[in-house]
This record gives C-alpha cells, sequence and structure tokens, in this order.
C-alpha cells in the first residue's frame, strides 16, 4: 500500500514525513504490526525501536509522541478508505449504487488487499475499530481540531453528504447521518467479535449482516 499510494496528510502530524525514507516506511508498517498486536496502552517507542532495529531517537525525529503517530495511521486509514470509494464509484452515475457501493466499501474494510504488501490494510483497520476514538477523545481535541487533524476522516465524511445529499436534497441530517453509518460500520464489527449481545451482526462474517444494516439504515432514513 505504501508504494500503491500516497496520501498527503496534515503535516502537523509528523515532524519528518515518514513516507519520504525508508526508515519512515518501516516505522509506519511496523507500529501498524505492533500496536496491532499489543494495543495502543502496551505499545512503546522502545518497542517500536527494538523490533525495527533503531532507535527511540529516531523515532521521535518523526512523531512527537505515539498519540501523534496514532492519529497519523488512523488518518492513513480514512485517506486510503476514501481513495477505494472513488475508485468503485468514479463512472457511477446513480447517487443511490453509489450510495450502496460505499456502504459496501466500509463493511468490507477489515479485508486485507494481497496486491499490497507493505502494509496490512487488515491489522491497520483492527486498530482503527479498536483504537479510533482515542484520537479525539483528548482534552485538546479542540486544539487539534483546528489544526487540521481530523481533516481526512471529514474528508470522507463530507464525500458521503453529498452523495446522501444527491439522493435526498431534503433529508435534514446528511452529516448525522453520514457519521452514524461510519461509526456503526466500525462499532457492529467490534461487537461482533467482543460483545455479540450488543449487535444482530455474527462472526466469522459479520460484514454479511453489518452491510444490510447500513443499508436498512441510511435507505430508510432517506426514503422520499
Amino acid at each position: 500500500m505504501l508504494s500503491t499510494i500516497r496520501p498527503e496528510l496534515n503535516e502537523k502530524l509528523y515532524l519528518r514525513d515518514p513516507q519520504e525514507t525508508d526508515l519512515g516506511r518501516k516505522i509506519i508498517a511496523e507500529s501498524v504490526r505492533l500496536i496491532d498486536e499489543t494495543g495502543f496502552e502496551q505499545f512503546t517507542f522502545k518497542k517500536l525501536a527494538q523490533q525495527i532495529g533503531s532507535t527511540e531517537a529516531s523515532l521521535y525525529r518523526y512523531f512527537e509522541n505515539k498519540h501523534r503517530l496514532l492519529v497519523y495511521l488512523v488518518s492513513w486509514h480514512w485517506a486510503w478508505l476514501r481513495f477505494q470509494i472513488s475508485f468503485h464509484t468514479h463512472n457511477v452515475a446513480d447517487p443511490a449504487q453509489r450510495l450502496r457501493l460505499i456502504l459496501g466499501v466500509i463493511t468490507h474494510a477489515h479485508r486485507d488487499l494481497p496486491a499490497t504488501t507493505e502494509l496490512d490494510e487488515a491489522a491497520l483497520y483492527r486498530i482503527v475499530v479498536a483504537e479510533a476514538s482515542k484520537t479525539y477523545l483528548t482534552k485538546e481535541v479542540d486544539a487539534v481540531n483546528r489544526e487540521g487533524f481530523y481533516r481526512e476522516y471529514k474528508h470522507l465524511a463530507a464525500d458521503i453528504v453529498q452523495v446522501v445529499q444527491e439522493l435526498n436534497p431534503d433529508y435534514p441530517y446528511p452529516r448525522a447521518l453520514v457519521s452514524t453509518l461510519l461509526e456503526a460500520a466500525r462499532k457492529q464489527l467490534f461487537f461482533a467479535q467482543h460483545l455479540p449481545s450488543l449487535t444482530d451482526a455474527l462472526a466469522p462474517a459479520p460484514d454479511e449482516t453489518i452491510l444490510p444494516y447500513l443499508e436498512h439504515l441510511a435507505f430508510a432514513a432517506l426514503r422520499r
């Protein structure tokens, strides 16, 4: 994936662009594997440095702290999801069909793409599911929001809002609906895997239930 697309993420997320060097790309790929394996709370730059055969000081030249690294990884996922949606919908004229395709992309985001070898998209999405809320449930959320830390998520949501408004220009809550759909996709997957009594989606193939649920939620709301 790192060699497939190069999303232009907010420069304030990093001190040095990790996409520009071999070490930076290794930091991104290995941090995904390590956070997925240990969880964000147990993840440290010391462990990552040991994993990649580098030093903590080298890592701090790229990211101010591990929270900034997490925001970077989550932002990468949203940028990748936006790219996937654009790829699958750019020749589709019907907004209803575009919305169905978008919901399909969202609910299949937990699957790794064999064609990409440098980054494990499935592991990254597991991080997004488990840890993404930690990027904004902080005391400094308003300050970092003003610096554009959540730009990729907002751009993704705005793209989908345009489809919703095209489908039903009179619907009064397009942004709330889209953010609900995006959050529900990953929350329902988490519930299916860990808290099954809170969802009707069942492992090992929860997306087979989550996708019809999201379609029902969206089209029932948008019905004229």
